[in-house]
């Protein structure tokens, strides 16, 4: 889609190939704020506080791109001209999520959050491939396929935050039982949450836009 438009009198290639290069670069930026905020223990609650940092690194990125999607037509057009099926494939990265089960087998995470998040993740990370393969053949209903990974890596999502927060070392986490755990607001496992998990879900928006263009 996006190579049949034109951006500012530019030819169609020359303006993807810029508008690629801004997102790359907003994505590193963005990645880079979040590297600095993490090394600062910004994403670390304690006990008497609910984790709020931690919610604004995961909810405003895909706000943020919702409003600029809605209000820009220039991220409209980049969004919807992403290739669906490397859109898809990048859910395959999913599969990290099984270190939430290393984790849980050395008792450094609990099973409430382990298993779902773990299994999850694996599930989406092997949906995503076989969901690649139906695009590839053109299989009849690859657009439902596509649909419903997308619909279940946020639904693994939600809850994977919500077992996450509940069992966790803050004001909110319920079902802390107080052993030792690995911290998942500190570096490098923060980065899951605020930078992997948001970017997921920004990847999960525009696949849905797209089959909703489609």
């Amino acid at each position: 889609m996006a190579s049949a438009l034109q951006y500012g009198g530019n030819t169609p290639t020359q303006s993807a190939a810029g508008a690629n290069w801004t997102a790359a670069a907003i994505v590193a930026v963005w990645f880079a704020a979040i590297v600095a905020l993490g090394a600062a223990d910004i994403f670390v609650a304690g006990p008497a506080a609910p984790p709020l940092p931690l919610f604004a690194a995961i909810a405003l990125p895909p706000v943020i791109f919702a409003i600029a999607y809605a209000r820009s037509a220039d991220v409209r057009v980049f969004a919807l001209g992403l290739d669906l099926r490397v859109l898809t494939a990048m859910q395959a990265w999913r599969v990290i999520g099984l270190v939430f089960l290393a984790f849980y087998a050395f008792d450094m995470l609990p099973g409430i959050f382990a298993w779902p998040a773990g299994l999850g993740d694996a599930a989406v990370a092997v949906g995503a491939i076989a969901t690649l393969g139906a695009m590839l053949r053109q299989s009849p209903g690859w657009r439902r396929s596509v649909s419903w990974l997308n619909i279940a890596g946020l639904v693994d999502f939600v809850v994977a935050i919500a077992t996450g927060v509940l069992t966790s070392n803050t004001a909110i986490g319920i079902f802390n039982d107080g052993s030792p755990r690995i911290e998942l607001g500190a570096l490098p496992m923060s980065l899951i949450p605020t930078f992997a998990v948001p970017f997921w879900i920004i990847l999960h928006m525009i696949s849905l836009l797209q089959l909703r263009q489609r």
